[in-house]
C-alpha cells in the first residue's frame, strides 16, 4: 500500500503515484448536470480542449467540455512542462520531403504557437509559473556532439532561435555534470507548471461562460440533422459542433482518431527538496535539460527551484510508475551523483500522442473536428491548436494554420498492433546501447532501490 510521499520503512519507501504537479493544482471533480443542447461540445480537458472552450465561449457560443475522469487528469497535467517551438519538426526531419514553402509555413506556425502561449498567459493573467529560462541539449555519446552541432545550426537558421554550442569542458556553465559530451543551449525556450496552467485555463473558460463536466465519458457520437448527438455515461447531449481533443487518451468513442494517434507512456519522478546551494551546482541557470538519446531523457528544476524533476521511458515494457522509480533514479544519478542521498517523493506517468508523420493535426471527419498529435512537444502546440480549432468551428478565421491544412495519415497496421510500442521502444534502447554501451551498462547496474533514510542522513549531513 502506498504511503505518504517520502515515508520510509527500513531501507525503502514507496513514492506517491501521483504527479508532483498535483500537489499545487490537483485535477478537479465537476459532476455538473449536463445540458441537453450546446453550440460546441469539446471532448477532453487538456490544454487543447480548454483553450478551445475559452475561445468558443468568448465568441458567445454555449460551450461544454466533457472528460471521462476528473478535469485536468490527463497528460496535460502530467507532462514535464517544457515549452518550445519548432525543434521537433526540425530535429526529427518531420518536414523532409515537403515543398520548401510548406516547410516555411510549418515553422512559422510552430513559432506562432509559442508566441500564442506567452500572449495568452499575459493577456488572461494565467497563474502558470511561465519561465523563459532556456534549454540545454546534452550529447549522450561522443559521436552525438557533431549531430547536435548541426541541429543547433539548423534551428538557428530555420527558426531564428539564439543558439550556443558548448564543448564538454564548457557544459559546466549550464549543467553541473560530467555525464554529457557537450551540447547546445537554446535561450528562448523555457518551462511552466503544467497543472497550474490547466487549472488557470479551466478558471478562464468558466469565467467566459463554458460548462466543464468531469466523469462524463463520451461513448459515441452520431450525426443528427445538421448537428451531432454525443452519448455519454451521464446522458445524451446535442451539439452543433464537436471537437475531440483527447490526444494520447483517445478511445473507441473516436475510432477515426484512434487509428491516427499512438499512445506512448513516459514516466517521471520528483526528488524531495534539495539542500541549500545544491541546485546552484546542478543547474546553475535553471535551464530545462534534455539529451540526445532516442529514448529521450528530460529533466528540470521545479518552478520554485527546490527539486529536480526527471523523466524518461526507462525500459521497453510499461509498468506502474512507482515500480519504475528505481530505474529513473539510476539514470538520474548517472547525471547527478550528488542526488544519491535524496528521496524520490513522486513517481508518475502519462501518455504522449504520437502520429505517423510526427506532426500534430487539426482535422475534420464526418463533421467532427479533431486536434491531436503533440508528439511529446505539446504545451504550447496543443494550447494553440485548441484555439485554432475553435476558430475554425465558429468561422472566425479565413486562414487555416499549417497543422490544419495537411492530410492526417492513419498509423500503419503494425503500429496499431498490441506490443508495437514495446518493440519500438526496445529498438530505441538497443540503438542507444550501440551508441554508448558502457554508459547504458553502468546505468543498468545502478538501478537499485532509493537510498534509505539512514543513508540520506549520512550523505547530506555536513
Amino acid at each position: 500500500m502506498a504511503q505518504e510521499p517520502g515515508a520510509a520503512t527500513g531501507e525503502e519507501w514507496t513514492p506517491a503515484a501521483t504527479p508532483y504537479w498535483w500537489d499545487a493544482a490537483p485535477p478537479e471533480d465537476s459532476r455538473v448536470e449536463l445540458p441537453a443542447r450546446v453550440d460546441v461540445a469539446i471532448v477532453g480537458s487538456g490544454f487543447a480542449g480548454l483553450s478551445a472552450a475559452l475561445e468558443a465561449a468568448r465568441a458567445g457560443a454555449t460551450t461544454l467540455v466533457l472528460d471521462a475522469g476528473p478535469l485536468g487528469g490527463g497528460a496535460s497535467s502530467r507532462s514535464g512542462g517544457m515549452v518550445s517551438y519548432g525543434q521537433k519538426l526540425v530535429l526529427t526531419e518531420a518536414l523532409k520531403g515537403l515543398p520548401v514553402a510548406r516547410q516555411v509555413a510549418a515553422l512559422e506556425d510552430s513559432k506562432a504557437t509559442f508566441e500564442f502561449l506567452k500572449d495568452l498567459v499575459s493577456r488572461e493573467g494565467l497563474d502558470a509559473d511561465l519561465q523563459l529560462c532556456g534549454r540545454f541539449f546534452g550529447a549522450f555519446a561522443p559521436s552525438h556532439l557533431e549531430t547536435l552541432r548541426r541541429n543547433a545550426e539548423t534551428l538557428h537558421r530555420r527558426i531564428g532561435v539564439t543558439i550556443r554550442v558548448l564543448s564538454r569542458a564548457e557544459q559546466h556553465e549550464e549543467v553541473g555534470s560530467a555525464y554529457f559530451h557537450g551540447g547546445f543551449v537554446v535561450e528562448e525556450y523555457g518551462g511552466l507548471h503544467p497543472a497550474k496552467l490547466n487549472r488557470a485555463l479551466r478558471d478562464a473558460a468558466r469565467r467566459a461562460g463554458a460548462t466543464l463536466a468531469s466523469h462524463a465519458r463520451v461513448l459515441s457520437t452520431m450525426r443528427a440533422g445538421a448537428g451531432h448527438v454525443l452519448r455519454t455515461e451521464r446522458g445524451e447531449v446535442r451539439a452543433d459542433q464537436v471537437l475531440f481533443a483527447t490526444n494520447g487518451y483517445t478511445d473507441g468513442a473516436a475510432p477515426w482518431l484512434a487509428r491516427r494517434v499512438l499512445p506512448v507512456a513516459s514516466y517521471q519522478v520528483a526528488t524531495e527538496p534539495l539542500p541549500p546551494g545544491l541546485m546552484d551546482r546542478l543547474v546553475p541557470r535553471r535551464r530545462m535539460v534534455t539529451d540526445s538519446r532516442r529514448e529521450l531523457t528530460y529533466a528540470r528544476p521545479s518552478p520554485d527551484g527546490t527539486r529536480i524533476l526527471f523523466g524518461c521511458r526507462p525500459r521497453a515494457i510499461d509498468a506502474d510508475p512507482p515500480r519504475l522509480a528505481g530505474r529513473l533514479r539510476a539514470r538520474m544519478l548517472r547525471i547527478w551523483p550528488e542526488l544519491a542521498g535524496l528521496r524520490i517523493t513522486h513517481a508518475w506517468g502519462g501518455f504522449v500522442g504520437m502520429t505517423a508523420d510526427r506532426i500534430a493535426h487539426v482535422a475534420e471527419k464526418d463533421g467532427v473536428l479533431h486536434a491531436a498529435g503533440c508528439n511529446g512537444n505539446g504545451v504550447a502546440l496543443m494550447t494553440f491548436l485548441g484555439w485554432h480549432a475553435a476558430q475554425l468551428m465558429l468561422g472566425r478565421t479565413n486562414r487555416r494554420a499549417f497543422f490544419a491544412d495537411i492530410p492526417f495519415p492513419a498509423l500503419p497496421a503494425p503500429a496499431r498492433a498490441p506490443g508495437f510500442v514495446a518493440l519500438a521502444s526496445a529498438a530505441y534502447h538497443l540503438r542507444d546501447f550501440a551508441d554508448n554501451p558502457g554508459e547504458v551498462a553502468r546505468e543498468r547496474l545502478g538501478r537499485a532501490a532509493p537510498a534509505s533514510t539512514q543513508q540520506r542522513k549520512k550523505e547530506t549531513t555536513p
